[in-house]
């Protein structure tokens, strides 16, 4: 079976056409999972907040939701990178999805028992659906080209629209299915995340062979061998540190701004009059912008470099939290505009950042350097969400989002200093 196995990665080594063959599929296969995945990051984006602020009785704690299960999906960044470094991404990524979607059904019984605590600790365990989908989008890059790596990013995220933008206009729908079943309303879009987290895990585990990652590791020890026998000095690994930091510090800063003002937006269109179903169409609007330019930011990102989209990110997140200060709180369509920008914004500062990782590293440790990654943007947005909420408690939604434009500005300076170095 093992000399099968190695046949078989031999046979994409001395074939690039198989391998790109192998590509395409390994894209085609991440691409579906990440339709369920997002349909199942509906539920704790758009109704969290809410589902918190009615069993606990106060906004102070709304953002709460956000930081647990953003929290979650941070040890479940390391723990998964940990898993497809060892394992193969087909092993992490599948298990990442399923645990979130247990997390999800925990959220549920939690609303069924009251119970605060059950509520917290199943938020945790939810995280890790939204770590797995976020770090999905690295599996599409590991057969990949360095002027294909942005691109293959984005096509990946591209199909979470799907799923991401059905989710929040399924809410209300969901709602009344709950409500019917005898769930409170709330947690209804939680059934909904449990199902699309679970089914999204299934796919990658018995569609995504042979692995990717496995076949990347073979053909770099494969090009270091031939290195080797042509004595091709190798290049050093410090010269990627900087690509490392500089490509954190955009994800990071971008999940900070919109974790922060995207999850006391719900909490801020409910104290003005807005409903549920207003609530999902404008949440519906920002992930969708999150995810549906990504082909083209992609492709932006290898035509025009990781620098250049980058402030692009700081430039239009600054716009978002200008918008959303100043928009009448009566306004859906600047809300939409504010959102649907918040999430163009993120959308550039992701896949630039995630290029820049990529990027600077290699095969053999790819997975697991980029669960740490992951790590820092998730506990980027756990602080983002936690502090949003008092903030907003002890402010307002305004110094909120204007608070948040500002921060964005800080990655300008970060990238120019990054290029003048190299």
């Amino acid at each position: 079976m093992v000399e099968k196995s190695q046949e078989s990665i031999a046979s994409y080594i001395e074939s690039p056409e198989k391998l790109k063959n192998l590509y395409r599929r390994v894209l085609i296969v991440v691409s579906l999972s990440q339709i369920f995945g997002g349909a199942g990051l509906a539920a704790g984006i758009t109704v969290g907040a809410l589902l918190a602020q009615q069993m606990l009785g106060t906004d102070a704690y709304a953002g709460v939701p956000s930081a647990l299960f953003t929290l979650g999906s941070a040890g479940a960044a390391f723990i998964v990178g940990k898993l497809s470094q060892r394992y193969g991404r087909r092993i992490g990524l599948s298990t990442g999805f399923i645990v979130g979607g247990l997390g999800a059904i925990g959220v549920v019984l939690a609303t069924l028992m009251n119970s605060i605590v059950l509520l917290f600790a199943s938020l945790l365990i939810y995280g890790a659906g939204t770590a797995t989908n976020l770090q999905a989008r690295y599996a599409g890059t590991d057969l990949a080209n360095n002027k294909q790596r942005a691109t293959a990013i984005s096509t990946t995220m591209l199909m979470t629209t799907f799923g991401a933008v059905l989710g929040p206009n399924l809410v209300e729908w969901m709602g009344k299915v709950a409500l019917s079943i005898g769930i409170p309303a709330l947690a209804g879009p939680f059934l909904l995340s449990a199902l699309a987290f679970i089914m999204a895990g299934l796919v990658l585990f018995t569609m995504l062979r042979p692995d990717p990652l496995e076949i990347a590791k073979a053909i770099e020890a494969h090009k270091q061998k031939m290195n080797k026998e042509n004595q091709v000095p190798s290049m050093p690994i410090s010269s990627n540190k900087r690509g490392l930091a500089v490509g954190a510090t955009v994800m990071v800063l971008t999940q900070i701004v919109m974790v922060a003002i995207m999850t006391m937006t719900p909490v801020h269109m409910k104290h003005h009059g807005h409903g549920l179903a207003e609530v999902g169409i404008v949440i519906g609007f920002h992930v969708g912008a999150m995810y549906l330019p990504s082909l083209v930011t992609g492709i932006l990102v290898d035509k025009i470099g990781r620098t250049a989209m980058s402030i692009a990110s700081g430039i239009t997140l600054l716009l978002a939290g200008v918008v959303a200060a100043f928009a009448p709180s009566d306004s859906m369509v600047l809300l939409i505009v504010a959102l649907s920008l918040l999430g163009l914004g993120w959308n550039f500062g992701l896949i630039s950042g995630t290029a820049q990782i990529v990027d600077a590293t290699e095969p053999s440790t790819r997975a697991k350097t980029q669960g740490k990654m992951d790590v820092f943007v998730a506990l980027a947005g756990a602080s983002g969400g936690a502090l949003s909420g008092m903030v907003v408690a002890n402010s307002s939604y305004a110094a909120l989002s204007l608070t948040g434009g500002l921060l964005s500005l800080v990655l300008i300076p970060v990238v120019i200093w990054s290029r003048r170095a190299a």
